[in-house]
């Protein structure tokens, strides 16, 4: 599903500054799996989701989506494939449009673009079925501004509009690190259902030891721009939570 061959990123390359974010990662992720990816800060493990997003260019080596060399496209070519949830709630949302509004918008990521791009009546009714399954009684407000909302309601909100329409990657990057445990909590229950519920081939950056121990089929740590240990389904459940404590610093 997605294999990176040989990336490297540098960054100011050339210059003084010149920083090296990924040194010659290769890495390989099957359709339907789900990675955690841990490390310390500046490890690589962003960068690499901006290479598999398309929103930075490796200076060096290939990157394949079902084959096909991606490499040179654009971050809004691939949002046909790729949908990505922030740490921050209030990225990827219109906080001045409506929730109703909002899901439209992330409707549209997959769909051809016509004359008409508003909201019938068939799509409020889905918009609000699948809003329903959250359990947060937002059905009966999605006409209210997303930005209305706490950072909770719209993390949770987010990844329901990341699996709109034929959405087959997600990438996660620590979307719940500016949330309260309870709200964190939610987000992650929900994101494992979504990917188990349509088989979404994903990567999850975490700082959160027992996130990284208990979500996800393969753990990847990455260290100084390299991936360091990649552990399998078996591999990780004989770890203890305890065990990743150093994996982090």
């Amino acid at each position: 599903m997605i294999e990176l061959t040989h990336i490297h990123k540098q960054f100011n390359k050339g210059k003084a500054s010149e920083v090296t974010a990924l040194n010659d990662v290769s890495l390989h992720v099957q359709k339907g799996e789900f990675v955690v990816l841990i490390g310390s800060n500046g490890s690589g493990k962003t960068t690499l989701l901006n290479i598999i997003a398309g929103a930075e260019t490796p200076s060096e080596g290939t990157v394949c989506f079902d084959r096909q060399n991606v490499t040179g496209l654009p971050e809004y070519r691939r949002s046909r494939w790729i949908a990505r949830v922030f740490q921050n709630p209030l990225s990827g949302t219109a906080p001045d449009l409506s929730i109703l509004d909002n899901f439209r918008l992330a409707s549209l990521r997959t769909e051809k673009k016509g004359l008409s791009i508003g909201v019938n009546e068939a799509f409020r009714k889905k918009v609000r079925e699948r809003v329903a399954t959250l359990g947060m009684g937002l059905e009966n407000k999605v006409d209210l501004p997303m930005g209305a909302l706490s950072g909770g309601q719209r993390q949770a909100l987010t990844l329901l509009m990341s699996v709109m329409d034929h959405t087959e990657i997600l990438l996660l990057d620590e979307p719940t690190a500016a949330l309260d445990p309870r709200s964190a909590r939610l987000i992650m229950e929900t994101a494992d259902q979504l990917i188990r519920d349509f088989n979404l081939t994903t990567i999850f950056i975490t700082h959160n030891l027992k996130d990284a121990h208990g979500y996800g089929s393969r753990l990847i740590q990455m260290a100084e721009g390299k991936v360091e240990r990649d552990l399998d389904t078996a591999a990780k459940s004989r770890l203890a939570v305890t065990d990743l404590f150093d994996w982090f610093n």
